[in-house]
């Protein structure tokens, strides 16, 4: 990835906090919320890139379906495919414009069309684009009904694309839901760390004479410092994030790798939440 003006403002700033968190804070709690902070503010940058990347391989399926609808209607016309691709690519595809007159400068050139379409799969990034251009080369190269082969191609995708919206908006409140349901286990989580565990720890003292020291946790005779409970939460709250968003993903988008955005976005919230509470409630 080429690294742009946005990505060297979030890596400056990254540094910048890291080094007064350091000169200011270090071994103390604000250090941690702020390391926190200095690193979301280095990922955003990439993060949002991956999500503007991921809608723009989104636009370029649906603008797909556009471009086979006018090589439909043109080679319906007798027109050869890669005279038809030429003639359409004079139109506006959105997202998808770049690779299309690519295509056609290519096929316009003498690159064979099979080769051109391989390379405009590739270039576009998208999965459900690379499987229908295969579709179309293969028939190309056969010889067969080029416009019924594209009609069959159009309806897949069209039927693709219909059964991805319904399944995002079906569970759209599943992914809410699960936001919610992470919040409310970071929220319990921070009850038992900063609430139950002290209170138990106090009646153990009182009942144990003073004899256990402050800071302390007694569990099943082995006594486990205060500092490894509060990693061990924050641990179990990361892999919980982790873990969730990759979920999320896969249920709203149909693959693990959209998942990402989520995964970071739950972990972030995990970090700052449990680590803001520690300089804030104690």
């Amino acid at each position: 990835m080429k690294l742009r003006k946005i990505h060297w403002m979030g890596i400056i700033m990254f540094f910048a906090v890291l080094v007064l968190d350091f000169l200011l804070f270090f071994r103390q709690d604000l250090f941690y919320f702020l390391l926190g902070i200095a690193f979301i503010i280095v990922v955003l940058p990439f993060l949002l890139d991956f999500t503007l990347s991921m809608s723009k391989v989104k636009e370029k399926e649906e603008m797909f379906l556009e471009f086979i609808r006018n090589l439909v209607e043109s080679v319906k016309t007798g027109t050869p495919i890669p005279r038809a691709i030429i003639n359409v690519s004079n139109k506006d595809f959105g997202a998808l414009t770049v690779h299309v007159k690519k295509l056609a400068n290519q096929i316009a050139l003498g690159i064979p069309v099979r080769k051109a379409l391989m390379i405009f799969a590739y270039e576009t990034r998208s999965e459900l684009i690379a499987r229908a251009v295969e579709l179309i080369s293969q028939a190309e190269r056969a010889g067969g009904k080029i416009d019924t082969i594209l009609e069959s191609v159009l309806k897949s995708i069209t039927q693709i694309e219909e059964m991805h919206k319904e399944r995002r908006a079906n569970v759209y409140s599943m992914v809410m839901q699960g936001y919610m349901i992470f919040i409310i286990f970071i929220i319990i989580m921070i009850i038992v760390e900063f609430k139950f565990i002290p209170l138990m720890q106090g009646t153990l003292q009182s009942v144990s004479g003073g004899v256990m020291s402050v800071g302390n946790v007694n569990i099943g005779g082995v006594t486990v410092s205060q500092k490894l409970m509060d990693n061990l939460f924050l641990a179990l709250m990361l892999i919980q994030g982790l873990f969730a968003g990759l979920v999320i993903g896969k249920l709203s988008e149909g693959f693990i790798k959209a998942g990402i955005k989520h995964s970071v976005v739950l972990m972030a919230l995990a970090y700052i939440i449990t680590t803001g509470a520690k300089v804030f409630m104690t």
